[in-house]
């Protein structure tokens, strides 16, 4: 593994020692599945904006889906 250097605020380095605490786990490991979680959703995101900017891609009018799911029920 790669090891960062980043500087924190203290206030921040303090609630993430809680939650270490809280967990039984690491800082290292708090940082690292934080980490990983803010890049999934960033993948997330960027490939939902990508599929909106997409013109080929299909669109639902959002009248004519909730008329869909209404009439399920």
């Amino acid at each position: 593994m790669t090891q960062i250097t980043a500087r924190i605020p203290e206030d921040t380095v303090n609630a993430l020692d809680r939650a270490a605490n809280a967990l039984n786990r690491t800082r290292a490991d708090i940082i690292r599945q934080a980490i990983e979680t803010y890049l999934e959703d960033f993948n997330d995101i960027a490939l939902a904006i990508e599929r909106l900017r997409d013109p080929s891609d299909e669109t639902v009018d959002w009248q004519e889906a909730r008329r869909a799911l209404l009439a399920e029920d």
